[in-house]
């Protein structure tokens, strides 16, 4: 056999009762909620939890002012970008009526020469 004593079974249930009362104790000697230590932990614990939703509103009021810059600048940069296709179209459009003008009056002149020689 083992060399440990076994125990009977009033020693287990006497056990027992001691671990039910020692815990029964410690719970009885809880601070109770109108303790100024639990006060003071409840309002410690509900100043972090205001400084954090504080900290949260201020980086997303920064991420909301960020994204509207961004897109501000992407508005600005899209209308800068459609103001220079505008004026290249424009400077197309030109450019393509000087060359039209410049190969009518070549044509004219070569026209204007020939009736010269006859």
């Amino acid at each position: 056999m083992s060399g440990m004593k076994q125990k009977d079974f009033s020693e287990r249930l006497n056990a027992a009762r001691d671990a039910k009362q020692a815990m029964a104790f410690k719970f009885r000697q809880r601070p109770g909620p109108d303790d100024p230590a639990v006060a003071e932990r409840r309002a410690a614990r509900a100043a972090m939890s205001a400084a954090r939703d504080a900290r949260i509103a201020e980086r997303q009021a920064r991420r909301l002012t960020e994204n509207a810059r961004i897109t501000a600048e992407r508005e600005a940069l899209a209308a800068e970008q459609a103001e220079q296709k505008q004026r290249a179209a424009a400077e197309k459009a030109a450019n393509e009526v000087r060359l039209q003008a410049e190969r009518k009056a070549a044509r004219d002149a070569r026209y204007a020469a020939r009736k010269g020689r006859k």
